[in-house]
């Protein structure tokens, strides 16, 4: 009897130990899981939080010259500059893919290739895209813009040109950085960088009265400064393992980058372009101007904040391609999770802070009281997708490291242009709730989106991407011998 009452005791302590343990080992997992994320994360985030400061600071300066012109800069910032940067950032996330990947399966030479390739792409689009903004002005006018913010918008265009081409850099050099969790290099330079425009920005527009242009060749030089940086960091040693020199296999096997580059490139801009459209839809309505003011402030507080998020989707890519590339889908769920409950945690903290505050932020934009009491009705709005935006660009990531971004693409297509946008019109112009029923009515489409991708990861079978994974990655290897064999320049 006694020897069965101590095997239970014994029993139940042996139980309780596994049970410690296990917690434990959990405990260790999440706060391993979390370092590397935040690696990651981290200077993502501080890169592009300075990156869009650099264009918030401009808006900040141009608004000082004028509300016309503030209007003008906001209108070709958040459709030709957005519409732009998406193509490209959509495109060089194909490269995100793929890096990714071949780092995490120790092919580290395939990514000085993939970057070459990239940049091949990227500059072929880039040249595609320059009508746009040669023919800004009859573009706006022909969409039913002011007469006389389009003028002046027509000629930011033209300045913003060199800007379109630093993103071929900037935007692939990254994400071959990231995919080695080397990124510090770009947080320094990004720093650098914004610090310089703060400082010529105030010289050329305020003190030297310059105006736009002034304004303009600041800007310019912002984007510029860091990816001569980065081309260096590459280039001259930090990153031997993944750089092995200029080759010409960059122009072999173009059109399969292509066509993730393609399926990367919808992904993205059909996410970018759906507040592209919310600014245009504002800039039919009464009193636009003000209309479009304080629409570009709430977009840019929220632009901010999606700054964390696109830090967190960085994350999210580089930890899930790794993971598939490295052969352990347990892994990869298990960093899905980190980064989810991650990001959305700190949506809930700024979700809070931003009911509160409303037209207070305003005034660091402008000095208008209208325009700051437009951006304080448009508050709710706000946080609401703040909120959101915590959790569903991580998503994106997760499907870009997996390399499955054209079905995002079609759940963007659905969820914002066949729902958001139409119901947006509706309750804006329809039911006469101007800005506000539009943005509500994106806002829906927004929600749906994130519920489908939520439903979409949850299903998704992550040892059939492993088996995925390899099948990129043993498709597009080059043995290292031929890569130093062809080394050209």
């Amino acid at each position: 009897m006694s020897e069965d009452i101590s095997d239970k005791l014994l029993t139940k302590v042996e139980h309780s130990e596994e049970h410690v343990n296990e917690e434990e080992q959990l405990k260790d997992r999440i706060w391993s899981e979390s370092k590397t994320m935040w690696v990651v994360a981290a200077p993502a985030i501080f890169t592009r939080f300075t990156t869009f400061g650099t264009s918030v600071i401009t808006q900040a300066f141009v608004g000082h010259i004028g509300s016309t012109q503030l209007a003008a800069y906001s209108l070709v910032q958040t459709v030709l500059l957005r519409f732009a940067n998406g193509i490209l950032l959509g495109m060089a996330s194909g490269l995100e893919t793929l890096c990714g990947q071949a780092y995490g399966g120790r092919q580290h030479h395939m990514l000085g290739i993939y970057l070459q390739r990239s940049w091949i792409v990227l500059f072929i689009s880039s040249t595609l895209l320059l009508p746009i903004f040669i023919f800004t002005a009859p573009i706006l006018k022909a969409l039913g813009q002011d007469e006389a913010i389009t003028e002046v918008a027509g000629t930011i265009a033209l300045w913003l040109i060199p800007v379109v081409y630093s993103f071929i850099i900037s935007f692939t050099c990254q994400m071959f950085l990231q995919a080695q969790s080397k990124n510090m290099i770009i947080a320094y330079l990004a720093a650098f960088s914004l610090s310089i425009h703060v400082l010529l920005s105030w010289l050329l527009t305020v003190k030297y009265k310059y105006g736009i242009p002034g304004a303009m060749i600041s800007t310019i030089l912002a984007f510029w400064i860091p990816n001569v940086g980065q081309l260096i960091f590459v280039v001259c040693g930090g990153c031997q393992e993944t750089w092995k020199g200029f080759s010409s296999l960059a122009f072999k096997d173009l059109w399969p980058i292509i066509k993730l580059s393609l399926s990367s490139g919808a992904m993205i801009c059909l996410e970018l372009w759906y507040n592209t459209i919310l600014v245009l839809l504002t800039g039919n309505m009464k009193n636009a101007e003000v209309a479009i003011d304080a629409l570009s402030i709430c977009l840019n507080i929220n632009g901010w904040e999606m700054m964390i998020s696109l830090g967190f989707l960085a994350a999210a890519s580089v930890r899930v391609a790794n993971e598939l590339g490295r052969g352990s889908a347990k892994a990869a769920k298990f960093s899905i999770w980190i980064t989810v409950l991650t990001s959305l945690a700190i949506g809930l903290v700024l979700f809070i802070f931003f009911l509160f505050f409303r037209e207070h932020l305003a005034y660091i934009f402008t000095t208008s009281r209208d325009v700051a009491i437009a951006v304080g009705h448009l508050s709710p709005l706000l946080a609401f997708s703040i909120l959101l935006n915590s959790v569903q660009p991580v998503l994106s990531g997760v499907a870009v490291g997996a390399g499955r971004q054209g079905i995002v693409a079609y759940v963007n297509i659905g969820c914002y242009y066949l729902i958001g946008i139409p119901i947006g019109v509706v309750l804006g112009y329809v039911i006469k709730l101007q800005v506000q029923g539009v943005w509500i009515g994106m806002l829906i489409g927004t929600f749906v989106q994130t519920i489908v991708l939520v439903i979409i990861t949850w299903r998704t079978d992550w040892d059939k991407q492993v088996s995925v994974a390899q099948q990129r990655i043993h498709r597009w290897f080059i043995p290292s011998g031929n890569d130093n064999s062809s080394q050209s320049m």
